[in-house]
């Protein structure tokens, strides 16, 4: 957990003044619906009770001031020529969330900012949203911008599609922002509809973090998205009017695989049963259907591991030892693959027995340390403390 008292101390000492205001901004968890968001399909993540937190204060001047403690790391731009950082990859989060800001024809003030987050990076727990919304949501704060929660998701997913360069979807953005205490949200990734559906007080969430991290832009990420950009282009041909794979159904995809390379078919197959089994698992949570829910994590995990090809043996080990476990209703993947997390929904009297018997069995079988974390969903992006000094 941050200390929000070492928080201000450590601002003070490093600007000479106290900290205006602290923001807080979650990262998440995905229960279900991987790689649909980029595809204007449905997602079904929580916000999680781990998040980046920023001190601030506004400066007279033009010149933006970052430390951050992840990296014991410091960054300084002027808002009036913001470049890409080759040495510091987490300052060009920051520096796109303010070139954003200022494309957008905002009038910014410069700032100091002090960063820290407990959000695990490389977890596919989107320690990288949880920066750009909490960046962007205090420069909006410091400046007394007027911006909806959808704005602010917008313009973060636009750091990191534009700036960063990793072509991600809305859902981490989006999630950060809005997410609610004790719910999960079902996104309609098209319009940015989202739906609050209670998570049972009878399960909790539990990640387990696999210890293999992974750079979404140096990983098959942006391949795996230019494939489902193909998918669509060739089923054009029969299909004119689709413009993402939500339009797709998998009676679509049989009548017309032979217009698709094998591996573009598998990819596109993952896509439109995803979709399919997030609207249901909203269902199944909705009706208290914990037994469905879970089946519907389970067959997520297949469809990522054997047709988006995601999965790593790590991953597989993880989500292996959680289903072999009486008390766990399901487990998968959850974020962009490559390594990271598996998310797991569990009895919660069985919760302490399931991180026991996980961890045991992930250093016996893997020889790796696993981190474990039982998670609540918590609200999105707030302001912590205002008006310190």
């Amino acid at each position: 957990m941050i200390d929000i008292e070492s928080l201000q101390a450590e601002f003070t000492q490093r600007y000479g003044v106290r900290p205006r205001q602290i923001v807080r901004a979650p990262g998440r968890v995905n229960l279900i619906g991987e790689h649909t968001d980029y595809n204007d399909g449905f997602v079904f993540p929580i916000a999680l009770d781990r998040a980046t937190f920023v001190a601030a204060r506004a400066r007279p001047d033009r010149s933006v001031n970052v430390y951050t403690r992840q990296f014991d790391g410091h960054d300084s731009f002027e808002l009036d020529v913001i470049e890409r950082s080759a040495d510091k990859p987490w300052a060009n989060y920051v520096r796109g969330v303010a070139k954003g800001l200022v494309v957008a024809g905002h009038e910014l003030q410069g700032a100091d900012m002090l960063i820290d987050s407990d959000v695990p990076l490389g977890a596919g727990l989107s320690s990288s949203a949880a920066l750009e919304v909490a960046v962007g949501y205090t420069l909006q704060l410091l400046n007394d911008l007027n911006l909806l929660g959808e704005e602010l998701a917008l313009l973060a997913q636009g750091a990191e599609n534009k700036f960063v360069g990793v072509q991600c979807g809305i859902m981490d953005q989006l999630i950060s922002a809005l997410g609610q205490a004790d719910h999960a949200l079902l996104i309609d990734c098209r319009d940015l509809n989202v739906r609050p559906v209670p998570m049972p007080p009878s399960a909790r969430v539990v990640v387990c973090e696999s210890g293999v991290h992974h750079q979404l832009g140096d990983s098959g990420y942006n391949e795996r998205r230019a494939q489902c950009d193909e998918a669509v282009a060739l089923l054009k041909a029969e299909l004119p009017k689709i413009t993402a794979l939500r339009d797709v159904t998998l009676a679509d995809l049989e009548r017309f695989r032979h217009r698709l390379p094998p591996v573009v078919l598998q990819r596109a197959r993952h896509v439109v049963s995803e979709n399919s089994r997030v609207l249901e698992s909203a269902r199944a949570l909705e009706h208290g259907d914990l037994v469905r829910f879970g089946q519907l994590m389970d067959a997520s995990h297949r469809s990522m591991r054997d047709d988006y090809q995601i999965s790593v043996p790590e991953i597989d080990l993880l989500v292996e030892l959680a289903q072999s476990f009486s008390g766990c209703h399901g487990s998968r993947l959850t974020g962009g693959g490559f390594g990271g997390s598996t998310v797991s929904l569990v009895d919660q009297e069985r919760v302490e027995a399931f991180v026991q018997h996980v961890a045991e069995g992930y250093r016996t079988r893997g020889g790796r340390e696993a981190r474990i974390f039982v998670c609540r969903a918590s609200d999105g992006v707030r302001r912590v403390v205002s008006d310190i000094a």
